[in-house]
């Protein structure tokens, strides 16, 4: 019984740990600007406020990097098959593919070029909603336990506040 549980445990860990943000590269899209002065410049810890996935709620964050651009919730079916993810947050602007100058509007259909999740890349999407903003990579220890998840993108300006 005890082996049964910790096997579900781990099955539930690693589960968490492929979702979306976990340890990812630091690779930003082509395009992307550095955003000047931002809220929460490189360095800062912040506390997270989004619930994108277990343990980020509470958990203490720092900012490793800070973009101006457009976010968008998605909902999109991968590319590997399976169902499909609603209001994914968030994917930026340089992450559609053949991307056009001006920010898309909600109910655009367009394909993915993100990997923040398998499946993702050369997915299928409709926009949800789209915010220009000020997009935050971070790194964060899980509230839930865990290592530390590396280069989790993204968060919105909103999603942050300063660390006490």
């Amino acid at each position: 019984m005890k082996k049964l549980r910790l096997l579900s445990l781990l099955l539930v860990a690693a589960i968490g740990l492929s979702a979306c943000g976990s340890s990812s590269t630091a690779e930003i899209p082509e395009g992307v600007k550095a955003k000047q002065n931002p809220a929460y410049p490189i360095g800062s810890e912040v506390i997270i406020k989004a619930d994108h996935m277990p343990g980020m709620k509470g958990a203490k964050a720092k900012v490793a990097g800070a973009y101006d651009t457009t976010a968008y919730a998605v909902t999109f079916t991968p590319a590997t098959g399976g169902a499909p993810v609603a209001n994914h947050k968030w994917v930026i602007h340089e992450e559609i593919k053949n991307h056009v100058k001006k920010p898309y509007k909600p109910g655009t259909e367009v394909v993915l070029k993100a990997d923040h999740e398998k499946g993702m890349m050369d997915a299928s999407a409709k926009i949800d909603s789209a915010e220009t903003t000020t997009v935050y990579m971070v790194d964060y220890t899980p509230t839930t336990g865990g290592g530390e998840v590396k280069n989790h993108k993204w968060l919105i300006e909103s999603e942050l506040e300063p660390a006490k």
